[in-house]
């Protein structure tokens, strides 16, 4: 006999409620079960690289910077500079890359200011325009390392979005924005409220850098601030210049969990051989048949200094 079918009929009614409710109940937790599997299906993953993430073997790396990063020689070096063969430029990134047998994708250019490498249609010294009379770009004349179109900045973060075994991404910018402040002012850049406005500037293009980098590519990675030598240590003005450049950038570039390699306390050490002169020191390019005997620009001997402090820098596997 049907169990319920021998209930009095108010009792009937009663269960018949009840298990109404019941397959109510449970069509509700199962429809909230898949909302809630669908939600988390759809949201974000953390980053699986972080700042502890140790740089090992075959991991890639990404170097942002200017000719000091690019590895940019004078034509006035011996041999004489192949500019149509970027191969050809040893920088940093390419030293460091073949000591711990990295892919380098070394995206800087010469002449590059912490504006244009945001924005390409920004004021450079010498890369994507010229502030010299008669000077020309140097992305109109010979390759960079890499090849792309726009800025440095969306390179950096569309080779984020397609490579994932990234373990370390470095910047070094800032000389050519006192440059162009040089190459535009009728003082030269000399006055304080001049170089006060250089260095802001600068200190807020370094953090919209590391943001994108750190927020827009969700890149959690080992993040190296390069810091900048001094092209003569027995100067205490160009000591001075080179201080303040990297003290602006260090300190805005310290809330996106960075590591500075010491470039200039590297160059320094050296240099003290040579009574604090790098250029004495061989640490700068040696010109010949210019009116001065060195370049601004690191030598092979200055270029593996700073490829030494920046794996001093960074967490090694």
């Amino acid at each position: 006999m049907n169990a319920v079918a021998g209930m009095p009929a108010a009792h009937r009614r009663a269960f018949r409620a009840m298990m109404v409710m019941v397959c109510a109940v449970t069509l509700l937790v199962a429809v909230s079960g898949q909302a809630l599997a669908k939600s988390q299906k759809h949201k974000p993953k953390k980053p699986t690289v972080t700042t502890h993430t140790p740089v090992t073997r075959g991991s890639a790396y990404i170097a942002l910077g200017d000719s000091v990063t690019f590895g940019y020689e004078e034509p006035q070096v011996v041999p004489a500079p192949n500019y149509s063969d970027a191969s050809s430029f040893i920088g940093y990134p390419e030293m460091l890359g073949s000591e711990l047998h990295l892919t380098v994708a070394n995206a800087a250019c010469p002449g590059e200011t912490s504006s244009s490498l945001i924005d390409a249609n920004a004021q450079s010294f010498a890369c994507e325009s010229a502030v010299v009379p008669g000077g020309q770009a140097y992305r109109k004349l010979g390759p960079l390392h890499v090849s792309y179109s726009g800025s440095q900045l969306a390179y950096a973060l569309n080779y984020l979005h397609r490579h994932k075994n990234v373990r370390l991404v470095s910047l070094m910018i800032g000389a050519n924005d006192y440059f162009v402040c040089q190459a535009t002012t009728a003082d030269h850049c000399a006055s304080l409220t001049e170089q006060a406005g250089v260095l802001a500037a600068l200190g807020k293009n370094v953090k919209t850098i590391l943001s994108a980098i750190r927020n827009k590519a969700h890149y959690g990675g080992q993040l190296a601030i390069v810091n900048y030598y001094s092209p003569d240590y027995s100067s205490q003005a160009a000591i001075t210049q080179s201080a303040l450049l990297n003290q602006t950038v260090d300190t805005s570039a310290a809330p996106f969990k960075v590591v500075v390699a010491d470039g200039f306390g590297e160059l320094q050490r050296a240099a003290a051989h040579s009574g604090g002169s790098t250029c004495n020191a061989g640490l700068l390019t040696q010109l010949v048949n210019a009116s001065t005997k060195c370049g601004i620009h690191p030598s092979y001997a200055g270029q593996s200094l700073l490829a030494q402090a920046l794996e001093r820098a960074i967490r090694l596997g």
